[in-house]
């Protein structure tokens, strides 16, 4: 019985799934949806009740909903701890496995993404520790700096550049693959708020072949800018430290391994603010 118990248990650990619900037969398509937030009349307010509303009501590619393992191992005092994790396979997209449009949005929205799917924002060191684990590690695609770049047109645009790098690797490593390089990293850290206690988009990641970021840990904008570049990934609270379950929030406040899931010390509150 004993040897049953700790076969099925290691089962239900290695076979995490995304808590979302089941994607309707007539929800849109990435293109589809991309099309009705192009208007410009549509506030960033506005887009974000439409973005929420259509994540909520299960509209993502069915392959985002089978979760990837992460393993790190740090040594503390001397002792070795495992820690295994759980992250979505690539940042979050709305529309079909077909047909998916990547959803730049607030840290506010993001945060409550990831609490309507039991997950939160990575920090530094997990965004480099996907990309050293990532299948498939797309090539950063910029786009010139401009006015539009905070627009629906150059979201699609980035789409479509980020999809046609995508589509060569579909027979080696297809769709639910663990797929980095991409985006920026929206992130939880120390620095959500800066020195004048004012809250920020902390921004990081966008890794290069060689493994470094092309976008160091930086909190110079405020919650309104949502950029092309900036993508969301979320990771499940819910993790295993020494094969016993834990969670993020009490693995990143804990003084003695801190350092499993961060590289700036405890993170006491890892999260971006919300009024729900």
């Amino acid at each position: 019985m004993l040897i049953f118990l700790l076969v099925i248990g290691t089962t239900l650990v290695q076979g995490q799934q995304l808590k979302i619900k089941k994607r309707a037969s007539d929800a849109l398509s990435g293109s589809e949806f991309s099309k009705s937030i192009r208007d410009t009349e549509i506030t960033l307010a506005e887009r974000e009740k439409i973005i929420f509303k259509q994540i909520k009501s299960g509209n993502i590619p069915n392959f985002y909903r089978s979760l990837t393992e992460i393993r790190d191992t740090v040594v503390v005092n001397s002792k070795t701890h495992t820690i295994r994790y759980f992250v979505i396979p690539d940042f979050i997209a709305i529309g079909s496995n077909e047909d998916y449009f990547y959803c730049p949005m607030k840290p506010q929205l993001a945060q409550r993404v990831g609490k309507l799917l039991k997950g939160s924002l990575p920090t530094r060191k997990i965004s480099d520790r996907i990309y050293k684990n990532a299948a498939v590690k797309l090539v950063p695609e910029p786009i010139p700096p401009s006015p539009q770049m905070i627009t629906v047109p150059v979201f699609e645009k980035h789409n479509t550049l980020v999809n046609a790098q995508r589509k060569p690797y579909l027979v080696s490593h297809p769709l639910g693959s663990l797929v980095a390089g991409n985006k920026k990293d929206v992130v939880i850290s120390n620095k959500i708020y800066n020195d004048k206690g004012v809250l920020r988009v902390v921004i990081y990641g966008w890794h290069k072949p060689d493994g470094k970021a092309i976008q160091p840990l930086y909190n110079g904008h405020s919650t309104i800018h949502v950029d092309y570049s900036h993508g969301i990934r979320i990771i499940q609270n819910k993790l295993w430290v020494d094969g016993k379950r834990s969670s993020m929030q009490k693995i990143l406040a804990s003084e003695e391994l801190n350092s499993l899931l961060s590289d700036e010390g405890p993170i006491l509150s890892p999260f971006y603010p919300t009024t729900d």
